[in-house]
C-alpha cells in the first residue's frame, strides 16, 4: 500500500517505521525545509523516504495526518483537493487549556478535519494512547494485544485502516461512524490525565475481552 505520513514527530515517526517494516511503501511528507524531526524519522529505517508534501499526497493511496491539531488548516487546506477519494487517517486530538477538549466537546477534531477536506474518507485511529505505546505495542506475558479503536463513515476506508492497525501490532476495534470520534478523543484525555497528571505508567493500554457466546 502507498502511504504518505504528514507529521514526523512522536506519533508519525514510529507509525511510519512500523508501516514500512510491515511491507508498505511509506513516504514522509516534507511540509517545511530543514525539518529535524523528518531527518530523525528517516534514520529509523532505510525503508522510509521523503518527498515534498503535495507530491507525497498525490502519490499515496492512504494519507496519515499526525501534526498538531492547530496546524490542520495550514497543512490540509492547500492540499484538500489532492485528498479527494483518499483514505485520511486522523491520528490527532484537539487538546485545550488544562487538558480539556480543544473544541469544547461541541464536535470532534475529526469532524473538523472532515469539514476541511470533504472529499476525503476520514478515519480516526492511532489516537487513544501516548506515543510510548506507538513506539512498542508489545506486551509480553499477555495473550491479548492492545486494542486500537477506530471509527469512520466509509466501510471500505475502515477495512483498509483495520489492516494497517493490525500490521502495527494492535488489535483493531471498529467502534462505529465518525460520530464516535468525540468519544475517542475523550478517551485520549482520560489516558493523558491518568498518565501525565496522576502518575500512571505511560505503558498502560486498553484491551477488549469478549466472552464467547453461550458461556
Amino acid at each position: 500500500m502507498k502511504i504518505a505520513m504528514i507529521g514526523t514527530g512522536n506519533v508519525g515517526a514510529p507509525l511510519a517505521q512500523h508501516l514500512a517494516e510491515a511491507g508498505h511503501d511509506v513516504v514522509l511528507a516534507e511540509s517545511k525545509e530543514g525539518s529535524r524531526s523528518l531527518e530523525s524519522a528517516l534514520k529509523r529505517t532505510p525503508k522510509l523516504q521523503s518527498r515534498p508534501l503535495t507530491e507525497a499526497v498525490a502519490w499515496a493511496d492512504v494519507v496519515f495526518v499526525a501534526t498538531p491539531f492547530g496546524a490542520h488548516e495550514s497543512v490540509l487546506g492547500p492540499i484538500a483537493s489532492l485528498l479527494d477519494g483518499k483514505v485520511l487517517v486522523d491520528c490527532t486530538n484537539p487538546i485545550g487549556p488544562g487538558l480539556t477538549h480543544g473544541l469544547g466537546s461541541e464536535r470532534s477534531g475529526s469532524a473538523a478535519v472532515q469539514a476541511m477536506v470533504p472529499g476525503a474518507k476520514v478515519v480516526k485511529a492511532f489516537s487513544i494512547y501516548g506515543f510510548e505505546n506507538l513506539e512498542d505495542p508489545r506486551y509480553p506475558g499477555y495473550d491479548v494485544r492492545p486494542t486500537m479503536m477506530f471509527c469512520g463513515d466509509d466501510s471500505g476506508a475502515k477495512a483498509t485502516v483495520a489492516t494497517l492497525i493490525d500490521g502495527c501490532g494492535f488489535e483493531p476495534l471498529d467502534v462505529g461512524g465518525l460520530v464516535q470520534a468525540l468519544h475517542l478523543e475523550h478517551m485520549t484525555l482520560l489516558w493523558v490525565r491518568m498518565v501525565r497528571v496522576h502518575g500512571h505508567s505511560p505503558h498502560i493500554v486498553w484491551a477488549a475481552l469478549e466472552r464467547p457466546r453461550g458461556r
